[in-house]
């Protein structure tokens, strides 16, 4: 069983002897562990490593530029709005939108639905990112437009699966990773059983945690103990939210509307099976597609090392345009953008030390 709260700081006590290099999966672990001080408490032994958990991070050039082509082409574009300041080779959606073409942002993906009935003229395109968090709710805004019938909707679904990306980083032997903090609304809609591979396949512990503090300290804790015991395993200590077998109403909706296919990952290339393609039977829905886009990988912008950041290689200040050519007001890559973004986290809260 996951330890309790006073066993925290004797186990992080332990690792004063076994150095250990721990990776937050998630965009909002790495926010947190800054905001609340985590790192300031932690032994120096105790690593932490960001990785690719942000959603409009590892989001590839190419699939963004392909969306704002589809501006240029007179359609409306709806996104989520972290997206509209990532820059690429063609603007920005905001700076196309600023320029008099229709970029929306919305808030929820069913909003879209109702841009596509008030406007049944115009071609109405979602573009979709994220995890399996936010995918279950682009599943149902396909799901609830082909069973009214809206013809003049479509989506460009660049979602991202979570367990490919993780098993990549811990089949790296360059990083040295000790163990993985797992995202916990990722695994409140998966459950446990597509992370077993850590532990099972290449002996490393896989721990669910939520985003408060106390929760991040638990996850870290019992990944110490994994590693003091020599029993590495995938547990959760955010069991109030996330059951075994995960939503499975949910689960149910993804399987319906999407399949498997290989997918571009920012900074990391095309990893097999990560991506969430339309399936056959909603493929009218598919905005790659209905406009015969060709995807090709987009060229990162000069100088920017966003990619290296999202693998854990390196910490926002070794990239020399940290703080200079780059900063939210003039972000150069997605990681400055995104609220989750790592280089934005190192931006608002790095002070040169373990804070």
């Amino acid at each position: 069983m996951p330890i309790s709260a006073p066993s925290i700081a004797a186990l992080l006590g332990k690792i004063s002897r076994t150095p250990l290099s721990v990776m937050e999966v998630c965009g909002t672990h790495t926010v947190s562990v800054f905001r609340s001080g985590i790192r300031s408490i932690l032994p120096p032994t105790l690593r932490l490593v960001s990785g690719p958990g942000c959603p409009v991070c590892v989001t590839d050039q190419g699939e963004i530029e392909a969306a704002i082509s589809l501006l240029d082409r007179g359609a409306v574009v709806a996104a989520y709005g972290d997206m509209f300041k990532v820059p690429c080779k063609g603007g920005s959606l905001a700076s196309k939108r600023s320029g008099g073409l229709d970029a929306r942002v919305v808030t929820s993906a069913m909003e879209v639905l109702s841009i596509a009935v008030e406007n049944p003229d115009r071609e109405v395109v979602f573009l979709g990112v994220g995890f399996e968090t936010t995918a279950p709710a682009t599943a149902a805004l396909v799901s609830e437009a082909a069973r009214r019938g809206v013809p003049n909707l479509s989506v460009l679904s660049f979602h991202k699966r979570t367990p490919p990306a993780v098993e990549l980083l811990a089949a790296d032997p360059d990083l040295r990773l000790s163990g993985f903090l797992l995202p916990g609304h990722v695994c409140v809609i998966l459950g446990h059983a597509p992370f077993r591979f850590l532990p099972e396949k290449y002996g490393l512990p896989g721990v669910i945690a939520g985003f408060e503090p106390d929760q991040i300290l638990l996850g870290l804790a019992e990944i110490v103990r994994q590693h003091e015991q020599g029993a590495p395993a995938l547990r959760s200590v955010y069991g109030t939210a996330v059951k075994k077998e995960g939503n499975t109403k949910a689960l149910g909706l993804l399987e319906e509307v999407f399949r498997h296919r290989d997918a571009p990952w920012r900074g990391i290339g095309t990893i097999p099976d990560s991506g969430l393609g339309l399936r056959k039977a909603y493929e009218s829905f598919d905005a790659e597609k209905r406009f015969s886009l060709s995807l090709l990988p987009g060229a990162p912008p000069a100088g920017c090392r966003c990619g290296e950041v999202l693998t854990g290689k390196i910490i926002p200040p070794e990239c020399p345009l940290f703080r200079s050519a780059c900063t939210p007001l003039s972000p150069v890559g997605p990681c400055m953008v995104s609220g989750e973004g790592t280089c934005g986290a190192y931006f608002r809260f790095y002070k040169g030390d373990r804070s």
